[in-house]
């Protein structure tokens, strides 16, 4: 982009610049500040005949909060509803 196009780039720049280091800054001491409290314990939602299957997806796809499916995998797009193993389990 030329500078005479657009003389205020370069401050532009540096205020976004500026800006994300901020951000960055206060993210990594909410980080800290949350595994001080125990939040980071980190529960697995995956499905346990799907742990450890490279077939997993595990996305959700919709427009809105409550229009929201997930997909768990190409074979079984709701999971595996039996309690005996996965006969598409795939290891990684």
């Amino acid at each position: 982009m030329d500078s005479a196009q657009y003389p205020f780039g370069k401050i532009h720049y540096l205020f976004r610049k500026a800006d994300h280091a901020n951000w960055q800054r206060q993210e990594s001491k909410r980080h800290i500040l949350r595994s001080q409290l125990g939040f980071t314990d980190v529960v697995s939602t995956r499905p346990k005949p799907c742990v450890g299957c490279a077939n997993y997806h595990g996305m959700a796809y919709g427009y809105s909060r409550e229009a929201r499916t997930p997909l768990i995998c190409g074979f079984h797009p709701y999971g595996w509803q039996s309690e005996s193993a996965c006969p598409d389990w795939c290891g990684v």
